[in-house]
């Protein structure tokens, strides 16, 4: 199934590894900031849309940047997993 991460993006649901809430993130957190740092010199990164970013969600091939938060997400994917 395709999950709609938001803008024009769907993605297959199982290709998604993680979905992180980037609302909780602190500009301080060196941990992420490297990530999505390192993301995008890679290449791998794609921002959806210029809305204030709600999530990350990373996949086996990409890390996109999402204006969707990461609990709309959630439901999403455990909709598709009730067969709703």
């Amino acid at each position: 199934m395709f999950v709609h991460i938001g803008g024009d993006v769907s993605i297959v649901d199982t290709c998604i590894t993680a979905i992180v809430n980037l609302e909780t993130i602190l500009p301080s957190d060196q941990d992420i900031s490297n990530f999505i740092k390192a993301e995008e010199d890679s290449n791998r990164l794609q921002y959806i849309s210029g809305d204030i970013p709600k999530s990350l969600v990373l996949t086996t091939d990409k890390t996109y940047v999402s204006p969707v938060s990461n609990v709309v997400l959630l439901k999403r994917l455990n909709n598709f997993d009730l067969g709703e």
